[in-house]
């Protein structure tokens, strides 16, 4: 439950602080025109409601898968699944992709090619191998012992994982039909790649956002902060 309350109280962070930025005093019945909001060109507003509801419904999912991960480790205690250390090196590529579609987002807004392409390349790759990672990762802890129908910690290890992997592969699907409806218009209007990437990088980010929490609890650091927080109150 405390998982899943943090969640919420995340995205309602989230969404007052989009709401903060969309010129909701504004008093359109008192202006001589009528006019778009400055960078809400057209198609815009539906690209990101429809991200925003996907990620939150995404979010609520592994909030859910979150909270029943901590409450049955403390009604019936277990031992965490060791993480390898490769683990480590996935989380660095998964921000190196994020970062690197910031990059590219930023090179679309301004209109540039400089360093484009290179950062929309170096983000594929570091999302491909961030997968194939986590491929490896599973492929450890099986030959260690640790399966899928083994113990309860290891289940909630590939289910909450293999579920991130099938989110991650669809948006380079997405990502993928973004760059190629790029290439099919030429590349010489930089600016028109921006709606498209825009959203896959908001996209990235949340799932960064989300590996990152799934990350500590699988850590152990999620059940370790409760308890100081119930000692600090006690």
């Amino acid at each position: 439950m405390t998982v899943i309350l943090a969640f919420l109280a995340l995205v309602a962070l989230a969404a007052g602080l989009w709401l903060s930025q969309q010129h909701l005093a504004a008093k359109p019945w008192l202006e001589t025109g009528i006019a778009p909001l400055a960078g809400h060109g057209p198609g815009r507003a539906p690209g990101i409601i429809f991200i925003a509801v996907f990620v939150t419904v995404i979010g609520g999912l592994f909030a859910m898968l979150g909270s029943a991960f901590v409450m049955q480790i403390e009604e019936t205690p277990w031992e965490l699944v060791p993480l390898p250390g490769r683990v480590w090196l996935n989380t660095a590529l998964l921000l190196l992709a994020s970062l690197c579609l910031q990059f590219v987002v930023m090179s679309a807004r301004a209109g540039t090619q400089r360093w484009l392409r290179g950062s929309l390349i170096a983000a594929s790759i570091a999302t491909l191998a961030f997968l194939a990672g986590q491929m490896q990762v599973w492929i450890s802890l099986t030959d260690g012992g640790y399966r899928l129908d083994g113990t309860p910690a290891a289940s909630f290890f590939y289910l909450i994982t293999g579920l991130h992997g099938l989110h991650m592969l669809g948006g380079i699907v997405a990502l993928a039909m973004v760059c190629a409806r790029h290439a099919g218009t030429g590349s010489g209007d930089v600016k028109a790649l921006l709606p498209g990437v825009r959203l896959c990088a908001l996209y990235w980010h949340a799932l960064l956002a989300f590996w990152l929490m799934l990350f500590a609890l699988l850590q152990g650091w999620g059940n370790a902060f409760l308890a100081l927080c119930r000692a600090a109150v006690s």
